[in-house]
C-alpha cells in the first residue's frame, strides 16, 4: 500500500461531501489527505475522518497543478463531437470508486445532433451504480460541465435513467480488474 499525501490547504476551498453530495467548504490550514485524485478532481480524507471531493479547478489549494480539459480534437464534424465527449467523460469519477464512468459502465449513450454545421447538441444517457446516489448530481454536473466545454458543442443535456439498472456485468474488463472482480 502507498502512503497518501497529507497536505495543509494553503486557502479556503469549496468541497463536496461523499456520499451525500452536499456543498460545503473547508478553511485555509486544515489538514487533508489525498484519497484519490483521478480524472480532474481529488478526493479527500479530512482530519475529522470525512471524505470529500476537491475540483481540480481548486488544485492549487492542495499545491497542486489546476486541472484544465484540453481539447481533443479541434473538428467540429459529428464523429468529432462524439469522440471528444466520451474521451471528457472517462475524465469523470465517481469519487467512492476509482474507475471512470465510461468504463464503470453508467453511461449508455451519448447522441450528437447537428444544429449547423459547426454546432451540435449533445445528449446523454447515463446511470447511477444505486438509485438516489448522493454524489448523482454532482456527477451529472460534470459530465455536462466537460462536454459544454468542448468545440462545436452548443446545447447539452445530461438525462439519469435508473432502467436498465446498473450492474456489475455492465463494467468493461479493465474496470473489472481495476477493482479486482477479474
Amino acid at each position: 500500500m502507498t502512503e497518501r499525501e497529507r497536505i495543509i490547504l494553503t486557502r479556503d476551498v469549496n468541497i463536496v461531501t461523499i456520499p451525500d453530495g452536499n456543498r460545503g467548504m473547508l478553511q485555509k490550514g486544515q489538514e487533508v489527505t489525498i484519497h484519490q485524485a483521478l480524472g480532474t478532481n481529488y478526493t479527500v480524507l479530512t482530519e475529522y475522518g470525512h471524505l470529500v471531493q476537491i475540483s481540480g479547478l481548486d488544485a492549487d489549494a492542495l499545491d497542486k497543478e489546476v486541472h484544465h480539459l484540453e481539447t481533443l480534437v479541434s473538428e467540429t464534424d459529428v464523429e468529432a463531437v462524439e469522440k471528444n465527449c466520451w474521451e471528457v467523460m472517462r475524465t469523470v469519477y465517481d469519487p467512492e470508486i476509482p474507475v471512470n464512468i465510461v468504463d464503470l459502465g453508467l453511461v449508455y449513450e451519448c447522441e450528437v445532433t447537428p444544429i449547423e454545421q459547426t454546432l451540435h447538441d449533445v445528449h446523454v444517457k447515463m446511470t447511477l451504480t444505486a438509485p438516489g446516489c448522493g454524489m448523482g448530481p454532482m456527477i451529472q454536473s460534470d459530465v455536462e460541465k466537460n462536454i459544454r466545454s468542448l468545440p462545436g458543442v452548443n446545447r447539452v443535456n445530461v438525462e439519469i435513467v435508473l432502467d436498465p439498472p446498473w450492474s456489475r456485468e455492465m463494467m468493461s474488463e479493465v474496470a473489472q480488474v481495476q477493482l479486482g472482480l477479474f
